[in-house]
């Protein structure tokens, strides 16, 4: 999508008034739109940025990425999600000025935490990347370290337009921010290999890219608030700035801390794995990059589910809110049932899909390093299982975040990131497991955390949803889809090209698991009727 049609998204968000708020899944529906798309171009980013890198620069890549999103998660896991909450039960109340100053105290806050977390990735570049075992990562920590501001200021805006019901400026934004991460991040790695630099500079390129892509991301909604910061008018009497500071803080902390501890918890691993196979097994910094490079190749396949996860979360947790603030229990219950209903539909194919066919689909995607691509199948398939729980865990930490129990995904988050350390350490220290250890314990991990959450559910949520009739039927059809998604390409692959193969094997597995959600009817009217032109959509389908 080029950038005027981003911006003409912008400007249709901009017209919205309170009477076409979107709802829950409309809302959903446009930012999972919006993460096909930057799915899209990220693809044509990492895919080609992998089979040029290598596993090596692949590695000195993702340790980088790994601290920016630890510093990322604790300056904007909660607090945009909080503010969207506010904002959505001020707007539910009708208090305009309310939502404005929510808007303002959050963008200072959010300033604050930018410059902060963005100075320590700056300014102790040397000191991180030494305690993370990959010196070389040096270069791709300094040019990352300014997208830290660039996304917290971007976030405060975001957990704002969300909050009103509206995601088209965050979508836009996201597609912009992807598409400046492609132009600008894949031809100055391209450039900078061709021309004989290291991998740890290419890495150092590509990362380049990103930064950029967040600064234009952040100018995009910029400019959006600054076309309509008079669009309305209110009478009402706003909060004191330091009681919604309070209030900001008292919803936002608690899910941060929760996040922020997977996230340093996935760094100490991260030093954990470099340090085992550095000082335990003996290997070398650039032997240690590159096994730990073969993971991260079925690293970036495991993040795609979950990316779809999150927009739904994105529009539960102030749909929840605002049913909430005016005491509507069942519309909240509703909201919370529809969304496990999406998530398992997009979750279990996904995952199952990734471990079923991990060889076939890692050489259709790099085709250029055959050897990583083999390596890197046996993570892929752990890792495609470990995806299902990770979108399940991140839908049921949103479900306790908006009904309030924002501390219970703290503890099942340090629960299960301390079994990850402690099986990686065991793992991967014995020589006769290795690397191997990783994936199996990330799969634990995540396991553990959904099993928790949904006990906390069933505890704490009024309404609570039936476990049983949510994921019986999708399993029945991702079992299905899964045997013939692997007997299919082993049919095909004898008689047509392998790559030819996978591809085919993946659209007759897609299409084998639609018709069985039509088949089963796992989709309701009521879920269709909550999506655009969902009626006729339950009409075309003959869902009554």
């Amino acid at each position: 999508m080029p950038f005027a049609d981003s911006a003409v998204l912008i400007r249709k968000g901009m017209g919205m008034t309170k009477g076409k708020k979107q709802n829950f899944l409309s809302g959903a529906v446009i930012l999972t739109g919006a993460v096909a798309i930057v799915k899209v171009i990220g693809a044509l980013y990492k895919i080609p940025l992998g089979n040029i890198l290598d596993r090596e620069g692949m590695a000195h890549f993702y340790v980088a990425y790994n601290i920016y999103n630890l510093l990322l998660i604790l300056s904007t896991a909660g607090l945009p999600l909080a503010m969207s909450r506010l904002v959505s039960e001020a707007s539910a109340l009708g208090r305009e000025n309310q939502k404005h100053r929510i808007l303002q105290v959050g963008f200072g806050l959010f300033l604050l935490l930018g410059l902060l977390f963005s100075g320590i990735m700056f300014f102790f570049t040397g000191p991180i990347s030494h305690m993370l075992h990959d010196s070389l990562a040096y270069w791709s920590i300094k040019a990352l370290s300014p997208a830290v501001l660039c996304v917290c200021l971007m976030s405060a805006v975001r957990g704002y337009t969300q909050g009103e019901g509206n995601m088209l400026p965050t979508a836009a934004s996201e597609i912009i921010e992807a598409l400046c991460k492609l132009l600008v991040g894949l031809t100055l790695a391209w450039y900078l290999l061709s021309r004989g630099a290291p991998s740890q500079i290419g890495a150092a390129g590509a990362i380049v890219g990103v930064t950029v892509g967040t600064a234009a991301g952040f100018l995009a909604l910029l400019w959006y608030l600054l076309r309509r910061r008079h669009s309305s008018a209110s009478r009402d009497t706003p909060d004191t700035r330091l009681s919604i500071f309070r209030r900001i803080l008292s919803i936002g902390v608690p899910i941060t801390i929760g996040a922020g501890g997977l996230s340093l918890i996935t760094l100490l691993d991260q030093s954990v794995v470099m340090g085992c196979l550095q000082n335990t097994l003996g290997l070398s910094e650039h032997a240690a990059a590159s096994l730990y490079g073969e993971y991260t190749f079925g690293m970036t396949l495991f993040s795609v589910p979950p990316s779809f996860v999150y927009p739904v979360v994105i529009s539960l947790v102030p749909a929840i809110g605002g049913a909430l603030a005016r005491g509507n229990e069942l519309s909240a219950a509703r909201s919370a049932t529809s969304a496990f209903r999406v998530v398992a539909l997009l979750a279990l194919p996904a995952g199952a899909g990734l471990s079923v066919l991990a060889g076939p689909i890692l050489n259709l995607l790099y085709p250029a390093v055959p050897e990583t691509a083999a390596a890197a199948a046996y993570h892929l398939q752990i890792l495609g299982i470990a995806s299902i729980f990770v979108c399940m865990m991140v839908l049921t930490n949103g479900i306790l975040q908006a009904y309030g129990k924002e501390y219970v995904p703290i503890f099942t988050l340090l629960a299960g990131g301390v079994m990850k350390v402690v099986v990686n350490y065991l793992m991967v220290g014995n020589p006769q497991i290795g690397i191997k250890g990783a994936p199996v314990g990330t799969l634990y991990c995540y396991v553990l955390i959904t099993i928790l959450n949904l006990i906390a559910i069933r505890r704490y949520v009024p309404r609570r949803p039936d476990y049983y009739r949510i994921f019986g039927k999708p399993l029945l059809a991702t079992a299905v889809m899964s045997l013939c998604a692997w007997g299919g390409h082993s049919l095909l692959s004898q008689v047509i090209p392998e790559r030819a193969a996978t591809a085919l094997a993946v659209l007759l597995a897609a299409g084998i698991y639609l018709a069985l959600i039509l088949l089963l009817r796992v989709i309701s009217r009521e879920d269709l009727e909550m999506l655009p032109k969902g009626d006729k959509i339950a009409r075309f389908l003959h869902i009554y």
